[in-house]
């Protein structure tokens, strides 16, 4: 599961935990951070087991799970900035009179009507949430209806099956162990046999993205397109830089199943877009000595997370380390160097661009020897 796909499925209170159970793994709802349990962790002489450690890591990357979503654009939290700000300090445990000193607004009074204007906002959200659970579960009595009436169509259920297999063996006479000649023009075909071809991979299992090339390759030479409409009409889904496909479940068929999955596809990149994370390159810079550490990252808002490997001393790079140590943190600065350009097309590649700027900067900032950690590779 992606991390935006996570983070807006996830409960009230795993959102008050800031991070959910998957697995082997604990994974951070504000940055995809994971730690696998069964593993103890060292911090300072003190050690964590991997939950006790997931929340170690949210309080050391992110200050607490409140200050993260206060952080939040607007348009997610529906509060503004003044309320933002007032919350802050409320949650500071500030009182009325040094709310009102700090923000220089009205009197004690003021900042007492404030929280009850909050307070107001809190009741009309539980309404809200109540209205909008209703609304779920009598979407589900519709579908149960829904399904009574569609056993009332056996018959018909049973022609589609047969019309299903039909398709499936004009278009793959050879099953998928064989070669797709041609691609149908027919909408309804398509879609037969996208669902067919999706079978080809395995549910709850995540594949790069040369394994999906590799699998349709070996049915049809543009495996490309075949890759594009698989997550087009949602029968797959991918992470937003294309490192990692899924096969998504479903249990309708034919055009209806498609209308719907596509509906959720764009519910989904609506999501993301609203949660969307900045892929980029950043530097670790030492103001003693001007040396810096060049490295990029698919979520630049965890850059904090290579400040928690310094701070504990598990950086992978160890001159950096043993400055670090050596200076203190306050010797040292982190800054984003560039964002990657986002292209919104099929074919955008952003592994590949975050690679290539990362290789920009390398070359613009020359980070060896006195001027960097990095070890310049032999050009041989």
């Amino acid at each position: 599961m992606s991390l935006h796909e996570a983070f807006w499925s996830a409960s009230l209170q795993e959102w008050k935990q800031g991070y959910i159970e998957q697995g082997e793994h604990f994974m951070c709802l504000l940055c995809g951070e994971q730690v696998e349990k069964g593993i103890i962790y060292p911090v300072e002489g003190v050690l964590y087991e991997a939950s006790r450690f997931m929340r170690h890591h949210i309080e050391a990357a992110h200050g607490s799970v409140f200050t993260h979503l206060s952080q939040l654009d607007k348009r997610l939290t529906g509060l503004s900035d003044h309320q933002v700000n007032l919350l802050r300090l409320f949650y500071q445990g500030k009182t009325d009179a040094e709310v009102q000193n700090e923000m220089g607004i009205g009197s004690a009074s003021t900042i007492r009507n404030h929280r009850f204007a909050l307070k107001e906002k809190e009741r009309q959200a539980k309404v809200f949430l109540v209205m909008m659970e209703l609304l779920h579960e009598a979407d589900k009595n519709q579908s149960s209806n829904d399904a009574k009436s569609s056993k009332q169509k056996n018959t018909s259920k049973d022609g589609d099956a047969a019309e299903y297999a039909a398709i499936v063996k004009r278009l793959l006479p050879n099953g998928l162990s064989g070669r797709l000649e041609r691609f149908p023009r027919k909408q309804k075909h398509k879609l037969i046999l996208l669902e067919e071809i999706s079978k080809k991979f395995e549910l709850d299992r995540f594949y790069t993205e040369r394994e999906v090339n590799e699998i349709l390759e070996g049915l049809y030479d543009d495996y490309v397109t075949l890759r594009r409409y698989l997550v087009d009409v949602g029968l797959m889904d991918r992470q937003a830089d294309g490192s990692q496909y899924w096969r998504i479940a479903v249990e309708n068929e034919g055009e209806e199943r498609g209308a719907q999955q596509m509906n959720r596809k764009q519910e989904l990149k609506q999501m993301y877009k609203e949660v969307e994370t900045d892929a980029g390159v950043y530097q670790i810079k030492n103001k003693q000595n001007e040396k810096v550490f060049i490295a990029s990252t698919n979520n630049l808002k965890t850059i904090n997370g290579r400040k928690f490997m310094l701070q504990h001393g598990s950086h992978p790079n160890r001159e950096l380390q043993k400055d670090w140590d050596k200076y203190g943190p306050d010797a040292f600065e982190i800054e984003v160097l560039e964002k990657v350009e986002k292209k919104d097309h099929p074919y955008f590649d952003g592994k590949d661009a975050l690679e290539k700027l990362e290789d920009k900067w390398m070359k613009k900032l020359a980070p060896y020897g006195d001027r960097g950690y990095h070890v310049q590779k032999d050009p041989s």
